[in-house]
């Protein structure tokens, strides 16, 4: 049975993290991929584009982060756990990335951050509750969605926009190694329509947070 202290230890731990992804403190243990290339002299629209771009992958970094950590609460599997807590450290250089580029771009974040970190804690928390198969499956697809994503940013950045794309194409290879990686830990390959499902949802999220 578990200690009540430490059971309320843990709720604040995680209220702690919650607080400090939204309100954009993340620090990098890794180098920004785009440190040493040059800002490009971007037109104000092409900047407005590329800033909106990167909001809604910003967005996407606080979704990943309550999403292993609502995880990492409730699987019961230490092997998971440790695996889970990996992967969210490196999405945690990824939303400082993204943060130091909105910042650069003079953009904010989303205002939707809290809701959809809300129902990505509540999915990700359930996922672990249903044991490791499904909750290193729901990590898989949730990856796949994500590497997409990045694949149609990437292409509609503005071509000079060196700087957005050098962090972009680091955490797509990032994404991709953890959807490996929870394939390889025994995940489940979600059939089709989950899949289509989980894209709907994406899609909901990317096309709200490009505007709001």
């Amino acid at each position: 049975m578990k200690h009540p202290t430490n059971v309320a230890d843990r709720v604040i731990g995680h209220v702690d993290k919650a607080l400090r992804v939204l309100n954009g403190v993340s620090r990098s243990e890794r180098k920004n991929p785009a440190t040493d290339t040059p800002e490009a002299d971007l037109t104000a629209q092409q900047k407005t584009e590329a800033g909106r771009l990167m909001r809604v992958n910003h967005c996407g970094e606080v979704c990943a982060q309550a999403l292993y950590l609502g995880q990492g609460l409730t699987s019961r599997d230490r092997r998971v756990k440790a695996s889970m807590e990996a992967a969210a450290r490196e999405e945690i250089d990824h939303l400082a990335w993204c943060e130091e580029r909105l910042y650069e771009l003079d953009t904010k974040t989303s205002h939707l951050n809290p809701f959809f970190y809300a129902l990505s804690f509540t999915g990700g928390a359930v996922s672990g509750l249903l044991g490791n198969r499904v909750n290193l499956g729901f990590v898989a697809a949730t990856e796949e969605q994500v590497v997409k994503h990045l694949d149609e940013h990437i292409a509609r950045l503005p071509e000079t926009d060196e700087r957005s794309r050098k962090i972009l194409l680091q955490m797509k290879k990032d994404e991709d190694q953890h959807r490996t990686t929870a394939l390889e830990h025994g995940g489940a390959d979600f059939p089709r329509p989950v899949k289509s499902l989980m894209t709907t949802l994406s899609r909901i999220m990317t096309r709200t947070t490009y505007w709001i």
